[in-house]
């Protein structure tokens, strides 16, 4: 699918999933049903998923933290593909420096770094590190709540 700049502009005023497509097709002199369509076709074609965001330090009890993971192997895509898969994922990154993959994880309540490292990282083979870093406050940082 083409993401042509009309596209782009309707994911510019999606940034608020609950703004109508009349409004945005009168930002954009289009119709409602072109709006309609497209958001359709961009959904369709995997590149918008429409989900609430929380800010997780209005979460009594949850933490949000990066990890940044180096592995003894160079199958990036297959190892970033099982990290995806771990409980408290929210996203996986293939990344340059010195780390091969960033997760960006949701701890809950019930669920602790370290449940996270034993019970899931220690499921993936050929990890040779992790370094944790813990969010204490975020801005403009908000996450689909997954747990």
């Amino acid at each position: 699918m083409d993401v042509d700049e009309t596209n782009i502009e309707i994911l510019r005023h999606l940034k608020d999933g609950r703004k109508s497509y009349k409004l945005i097709a009168d930002a954009l002199s289009l119709t409602e049903n072109t709006i309609r369509n497209r958001v359709n076709k961009l959904i369709e074609e995997g590149i918008l998923k429409f989900s609430g965001s929380v800010q997780i330090d209005a979460l009594p009890g949850h933490n949000l933290l990066y990890l940044g993971i180096k592995l003894k192997t160079m199958e990036l895509q297959l190892k970033a593909l099982e990290f995806s898969r771990l409980k408290g994922v929210v996203s996986t990154g293939i990344v340059t420096g010195r780390y091969d993959i960033i997760l960006q994880v949701l701890l809950g309540r019930d669920y602790s770094l370290l449940e996270f490292i034993t019970e899931q990282v220690a499921r993936i083979g050929d990890v040779q590190t992790i370094e944790s870093f813990i969010v204490y406050k975020g801005y403009n940082l908000k996450v689909p709540y997954i747990l």
